[in-house]
C-alpha cells in the first residue's frame, strides 16, 4: 500500500512541479530528432571543415541549429521575464533590435579604425539605447498600465524608422576581424561564437536568480500583482525592470545579427523575430497570462522552432511554404500544452492511478 501511495505522488509531482513545465518541449525535441534520424540517419553528424579564413570549425546540421537560434534564444529569455511580470508580450523586440544594431554600427564607422575598444564601446552604447526603449516600454505598461502588446505596438510601428533615421538611411557596412569573430568564428575554437554568447547570457540570468530574488519577485508579481503589493514588492519597478532586461537581451540579440552579416540592414534585420519569441515562451511551457516561468523551457522553445525550420528545409519544402508548416506545428504544440489539456491530463493520470491504487488494495485484500 505504501508503494502505491510513494508512486501516485512522484506521478503528480512530475506534471505539476518544475518538470511537468518542460514535458511538452522535451518531447517535441525529442519527437523532431527521432523523425529525422528516420528520415535521415546522417542529420545530425558534426564533422570539422575549414571555414574562409582558414580556421578549423564544426559544421553539420546540428551546429547549425544551434548557431541559427542564437538570437532568438537571448531574446526568449528577456520575453520570458516580461510574459512572467506583465502578462503580456513585447512584440516590438524585432525593431527595437534594429535600432540596437543602427547604434552599434553608428559607434563602429565613427573611427578609423575598430579596435576592441571601439567594438566594446559600440556595445554598451547599443545596450544603453536598447535599455531606454524597453524602460519606454515598461512605462507603459508599468507605469499607465496599458496591456503590453499594445504599449509595444508603437515601438513595433515606429522602431524601424528610427533605426533608419540613426545610420541616415544607409546601410553601412563593418569590415573587422573583431566582428568577424562575433558573428561566426573565433581563431581557434571551432564553436561558432554566437553559441558561445548564448551560454555566457545563460550563466549570468542564472547567477541573477541565484544571487537576488528577481525570480521569485517576478513570479509573484505575475501571479497576482494586488497580493505581491500588499507584501510590500513594488510590482511598478519589477515590471519596468523586466522590460529593461529584454533591452539588454534584444541589444546582444541584435549585436550578433550586425556582426553575422556584416551590416546593418534596419529593414531585414531580425525581421519577424518577435513572434518566434513569443512562440519560443509557449511553447517551453511558460504561461502567457505571467507567473510561474522557466528560462531553460523557452531557450528550448528556440531550438525546437529552428530544428523545425532546417527540417522543412532539409526535406525540400519550398521557402514560401515553410511558415505555414511551421505554423501548424506549433499550433498542435501549444494546445498539447494549454492549461485544458493539461488539466484534463493530470485527472486522467490522478483517475489511472486510484484504479490501480483500488486494484491493489483488492489483490491485498483476497491475499
Amino acid at each position: 500500500m505504501k508503494d502505491n501511495t510513494k508512486k501516485s505522488f512522484d506521478i503528480k509531482s512530475i506534471f505539476r512541479g518544475g518538470l511537468g513545465q518542460l514535458t511538452i518541449p522535451i518531447i517535441a525535441i525529442a519527437l523532431l530528432v527521432i523523425f529525422n534520424l528516420i528520415r535521415d540517419p546522417s542529420f545530425f553528424s558534426i564533422g570539422f571543415s575549414s571555414n574562409n579564413e582558414g580556421n578549423t570549425v564544426l559544421e553539420g546540421n546540428l551546429i547549425s541549429i544551434i548557431n541559427s537560434a542564437s538570437e532568438l534564444a537571448v531574446l526568449a529569455i528577456g520575453m520570458t521575464l516580461v510574459t512572467a511580470a506583465c502578462g503580456g508580450q513585447d512584440i516590438s523586440v524585432g525593431a527595437a533590435a534594429a535600432i540596437a544594431g543602427s547604434a552599434f554600427v553608428k559607434v563602429l564607422k565613427s573611427g578609423s579604425e575598430i579596435g576592441a575598444g571601439t567594438v566594446i564601446a559600440a556595445f554598451v552604447l547599443a545596450c544603453v539605447v536598447a535599455m531606454i526603449f524597453g524602460a519606454f516600454n515598461g512605462t507603459l505598461v508599468a507605469v499607465f498600465k496599458i496591456q503590453p502588446m499594445i504599449a509595444t505596438l508603437i515601438l513595433y510601428t515606429c522602431g524601424r524608422s528610427i533605426a533608419y533615421w540613426i545610420n541616415g538611411g544607409a546601410t553601412p557596412t563593418v569590415s573587422s576581424p573583431i566582428i568577424t569573430a562575433i558573428g561566426s568564428f573565433i581563431p581557434g575554437i571551432p564553436v561558432p561564437t554566437p553559441v558561445i554568447i548564448v551560454i555566457v547570457m545563460i550563466v549570468l540570468f542564472k547567477l541573477l536568480f541565484r544571487f537576488t530574488s528577481l525570480e521569485l519577485l517576478t513570479q509573484s508579481v505575475g501571479i497576482n500583482g494586488s497580493a505581491a503589493r500588499l507584501n510590500g514588492i513594488n510590482t511598478t519597478f519589477i515590471k519596468l525592470l523586466s522590460f529593461i532586461f529584454l533591452g539588454i537581451c534584444v541589444a546582444v540579440a541584435g549585436c550578433i545579427g550586425v556582426s553575422r552579416l556584416g551590416l546593418i540592414n534596419h529593414e531585414t534585420l531580425l525581421l519577424d523575430i518577435e513572434m518566434d519569441a513569443i512562440l519560443a515562451v509557449a511553447i517551453g511551457g511558460n504561461n502567457l497570462g505571467g507567473g510561474r516561468f522557466k528560462i531553460s523551457g523557452s531557450i528550448l522553445g528556440a531550438y525546437i522552432i529552428q530544428m523545425l525550420t532546417i527540417t522543412l528545409y532539409a526535406m525540400k519544402v519550398p521557402s514560401t511554404d515553410v511558415k505555414a508548416y511551421k505554423a501548424i506545428v506549433i499550433v498542435i504544440l501549444v494546445v498539447i500544452g494549454s492549461p485544458v489539456v493539461k488539466q484534463k491530463f493530470n485527472r486522467f493520470m490522478t483517475q489511472l492511478q486510484m484504479k490501480k491504487n483500488q486494484t491493489a488494495v483488492k489483490e491485498g485484500g483476497k491475499a
